[in-house]
């Protein structure tokens, strides 16, 4: 899943870049997903939307994008995962693990959090937050069966070599856990 989250730049521009992030996500048979407005979803073509705790609801984003929407929702905490787990969703994140510029301000769970979530998680969900291949094994020890990461991959000087690390690193663990 490639998700499209821009916080700065205004509609219209980030219209503009939906219309590669949809071509590219055909090229290669990938979903598209759109953060935090489904209008916005919607208008992008995407697959769904991500929203957060402050975001437009979980039912108002099923009740503008359809049945066949993806929708995910941002948790940080014990109780949010609860209530994750009894919603309209396809998903849940779980972060931010560390903390990570990409949400300034938003205080870290920990690895504590991704262990609850793989122990009552009712539905698929993703770690979140700080994430990269020199940490990963230890998200992914905790519990965690995938990984959302963005500079981890966006910053890296060789982002294909990164996202292989990653890839390893579930190969490590599992085998580790098996």
């Amino acid at each position: 899943i490639v998700q499209l989250r821009e916080k700065q730049l205004g509609r219209a521009e980030i219209e503009r870049a939906a219309s590669t992030f949809r071509r590219m996500a055909d090229n290669y048979s990938a979903l598209f997903i759109v953060n935090d407005d489904p209008d916005l979803a919607r208008a992008c073509d995407a697959d769904g939307v991500h929203v957060g705790q402050d975001d437009a609801s979980v039912e108002e984003a099923r009740a503008v994008l359809g049945r066949d929407a993806i929708i995910g929702q941002s948790t940080h905490s014990e109780e949010q995962i609860a209530t994750a787990n009894g919603r309209d969703i396809d998903y849940f994140a779980v972060g931010p693990v560390w903390e990570t510029p990409t949400k300034p301000g938003r205080a870290a769970v920990g690895l504590e959090l991704v262990t609850h979530a793989a122990e009552v998680a009712t539905k698929p969900w993703f770690a979140i937050g700080g994430i990269g291949p020199l940490n990963g094994g230890q998200v992914i020890a905790a519990g965690a069966q995938r990984l959302c990461v963005v500079r981890a991959i966006r910053d890296a000087p060789h982002p294909g070599v990164a996202a292989e690390a990653l890839r390893r690193t579930f190969e490590v663990e599992g085998s580790r856990r098996a």
